[in-house]
């Protein structure tokens, strides 16, 4: 059934890490873009061509999937060695023990038992690894689908969904900021524009001044007379996020946008960035994006906002996508502007917001004469 890693002591050395980006595919399949080191040296003319892949390679999937997906490589990898079994080349029984181990917590000692999503995402990992390899892990096998199928009977939890921030909530967070300090200027523009846009973290932090002014942005701004064009880069491609100027001056997000422009003094480059010296300077490097998740708990806990939970539970409950989620649940117009606004790819995924913001409307129990 499985190999021992004695018969090949070679592979431990080779196969412990991740694959560098150096040995990319074509879409995923077995066909390698770059030769392996065992081929002869490449045609110098080829050479800039293997280094674009690389690149190209890169930007296949995000900085975070490839981080988590190097760790789960080498945790996969720690096992086998440790139940003396070779990670390649991929035996289903073998990835049928590993997960059986992750989801008993004896994967690796003093550790608890994986939750159902972190085990399906290091099944996931091992595809991966093993495809930039030339090589196929059949997930289909009943050694793994069988295994995995009685993991999440057993093992899998209802999902802990964020809690929607309501524009009454967010008015009542604004006002725990100092407007009066760079950084409540630049706090109170991430959450205007991260609800009144619908925006993921990563989209707030991410955005430019203007196009193609940095390498690590994923979109960029114009400020129109009507609003603020956002042109982002998500997970389905790009798309064009129109946010509307308020009918409010203090909960105007293109206004909140351009104070803080100017009095950061941003000409190019990322839009929110670090405050440096005291609260006194703008640094020039891009704030990472759990700083939105922070700024949402923090104001959204000061604000006491759910004040009927503890500050764990309340703490549990706020996150960034909490402001996604608030757009979504409390503009009441038809879904498709509001599918377009999310860049969601289906409309069932909106929907779901859409039946907690409309959940005890109809109270089927009085309707039905009780």
């Amino acid at each position: 059934m499985t190999r021992v890693t004695d018969e090949n002591s070679e592979n431990h050395s080779r196969e412990a890490s991740a694959p560098p980006p150096s040995t990319p595919t074509a879409a995923g399949n077995s066909t390698a873009v770059v030769a392996s080191p065992a081929s002869p040296p490449l045609p110098a003319h080829l050479q800039d061509l293997t280094d674009r892949a690389r690149g190209y390679v890169e930007a296949a999937s995000s900085a975070n999937t490839r981080k988590a997906y190097a760790a789960d490589w080498k945790h996969f990898s720690a096992w086998c060695r440790r139940s003396n079994l070779s990670p390649l080349p991929p035996d289903p029984q073998v990835v049928g023990l590993y997960i059986t181990a992750c989801a008993s917590g004896t994967a690796e000692r003093g550790m608890k038992p994986n939750t159902v999503s972190t085990i399906e995402r290091r099944l996931a990992a091992i595809g991966w690894n093993c495809a930039q390899r030339g090589m196929r892990l059949d997930r289909k096998d009943r050694a793994i689908a069988t295994v995995m199928a009685g993991i999440r009977n057993k093992h899998a939890a209802p999902p802990r969904q964020k809690e929607a921030l309501l524009p009454e909530d967010l008015i009542a967070m604004l006002e725990t900021i100092d407007r009066g300090t760079l950084r409540g200027l630049r706090d109170r523009a991430m959450l205007l524009i991260g609800f009144a846009g619908g925006l993921r973290r990563s989209e707030i932090t991410g955005l430019d001044l203007g196009r193609d002014q940095t390498e690590d942005g994923r979109g960029w701004i114009e400020i129109l007379d009507k609003g603020l064009l956002l042109t982002l880069r998500g997970k389905t491609g790009w798309r064009e996020v129109e946010v509307g100027r308020g009918s409010s001056d203090a909960t105007c997000p293109v206004i909140a946008i351009e104070t803080w422009i100017r009095f950061a003094r941003i000409a190019k480059g990322p839009v929110f960035r670090r405050v440096r010296g005291q609260g006194k300077d703008v640094g020039p490097d891009r704030l990472n994006d759990q700083e939105v998740a922070r700024l949402v708990k923090k104001t959204a806990l000061a604000a006491g906002v759910r004040g009927d939970l503890s500050e764990i539970e309340r703490g549990l409950k706020f996150s960034g996508h909490s402001l996604r989620a608030g757009l979504a649940s409390s503009a009441e117009v038809d879904e498709r502007y509001v599918q377009k606004q999310l860049g969601h790819a289906s409309a069932e995924m909106t929907r779901k917001y859409q039946r907690r913001r409309d959940r005890f409307r109809v109270n089927l129990t009085k309707a039905a004469g009780l």
